[in-house]
């Protein structure tokens, strides 16, 4: 597999290690200090990995398009802007884009996904509360992000991101909580309150390598792919 790597961060250089190991080839990273742009890369890439910068995405993307390179985009902190011009590009390439590789966060995903209706409908309040490593530099995290989207897919909740004051009891909302403090990888919790109960899905990562060990997997089931927009259910084959 021929790769090129946007960002070299903690990820990014994860992924590195992980393709040297494999025996992949890594035809440049784009960062500081490195490749400035894919296009200055030497060589025809099979997947662009992106874990770089939302704005980076743009001239990823460019290049994704102009030399028919399929792409795996884990960035976070995209917004609507950027999803629409993801789904533009994937009428020309394959692209997978997605906030958290984990196998286990995809289950988890599934799971309050298939709970939500029923216990919506019987009254329960959801809570989001997702803890990282002091680093980290977006919140919510972009997996909590894909819990609320799960747990209210039409957008019926308002979205409350922590509470502070007189704020009187809860209406139709979901809070989401963001807790930053030592290495943390990575935890995730979603609560259902009912009267007189609880139910908690909760996914804990103990190493970014589960993040990076999914990405990879994912470039190499995008290898040679058509033209669309995936999941990591195409790739885990669920």
């Amino acid at each position: 597999m021929k790769c090129v790597i946007s960002g070299h961060g903690r990820m990014g250089k994860m992924i590195e290690d992980m393709l040297l190991e494999a025996g992949d080839e890594i035809l440049g990273i784009v960062d500081i200090d490195l490749f400035q742009n894919p296009a200055d890369i030497p060589g025809k890439a099979d997947v662009l990995i992106d874990f770089s910068h939302p704005d980076f995405l743009e001239m990823n993307l460019k290049y994704a398009r102009e030399t028919g390179c399929n792409m795996v985009i884990g960035t976070t902190g995209l917004d609507g802007g950027h999803l629409n011009m993801i789904r533009e590009a994937s009428k020309s390439v394959g692209i997978i884009q997605r906030a958290n590789y984990s196998l286990g966060v995809y289950v988890l995903t599934q799971a309050v996904k298939m709970a939500a209706p029923s216990l919506k409908s019987a009254g329960f309040d959801i809570e989001i509360v997702e803890t990282h490593h002091n680093k980290k530099v977006d919140s919510p995290s972009g997996t909590a992000k894909l819990l609320l989207d799960a747990a209210d897919p039409e957008g019926y909740y308002e979205r409350v991101y922590g509470r502070e004051g007189m704020v009187g009891a809860r209406g139709k909302e979901i809070g989401v909580h963001a807790i930053r403090g030592g290495t943390v990888a990575g935890e995730h919790s979603v609560y259902f309150f009912g009267d007189d109960e609880i139910l908690e899905f909760k996914h804990s990562a103990s190493s970014r390598r589960i993040f990076a060990s999914g990405a990879v997997r994912a470039a190499r089931f995008m290898v040679g792919k058509p033209a669309g927009l995936y999941d990591l259910g195409d790739v885990l084959k669920i």
